[in-house]
């Protein structure tokens, strides 16, 4: 490769690596599928055939139904932008029939996130250099020095 090819290799390489990455995740049907659900009509079976299995099902109560849909946006290694959010809310009544659709946009409320990465633990966190320099003096492994 000639000299006066890097430079424009490099550039290159920083602009597709700032380039944005859009996700998209779950499904949130179309108007006219929500349109035609009917309200003390149709039952689990019957939305889950009109509109598909939902997103989630909330976990201390079966009777509602959450179909959730979000685009996000990355940067390189920036924090995660959410760009759109759709959520409808299916609700049941205690005979199993659909008692209410409710609508919510990303201005409605909080950002629902389907998929945690992050597993929250009790105690503290440690620096960079409090993990690398935590151990030192701590040799041995549970063998008696003798």
């Amino acid at each position: 490769m000639r000299r006066t090819a890097w430079p424009s290799l490099l550039l290159t390489l920083a602009i597709v690596g700032c380039t944005p990455v859009v996700h998209f995740q779950g499904f949130v049907p179309d108007e006219a599928r929500i349109d035609s659900l009917r309200r003390g009509v149709d039952d689990r079976t019957a939305i889950s055939s009109k509109l598909g299995n939902p997103s989630s099902v909330t976990p201390f109560d079966s009777d509602t139904w959450l179909y959730v849909h979000r685009r996000t946006e990355r940067v390189a290694f920036f924090e995660e932008k959410v760009l759109d959010q759709q959520v409808v809310v299916v609700t049941f009544n205690d005979t199993g029939l659909l008692s209410e659709v409710r609508r919510y946009t990303l201005k409605d409320g909080q950002v629902i996130d389907p998929v945690t990465r992050e597993t929250p633990t009790r105690g503290r966190e440690l620096g960079f250099f409090q993990q690398m320099l935590g151990n030192l003096g701590r040799f041995g492994g549970g063998r008696n020095n003798e």
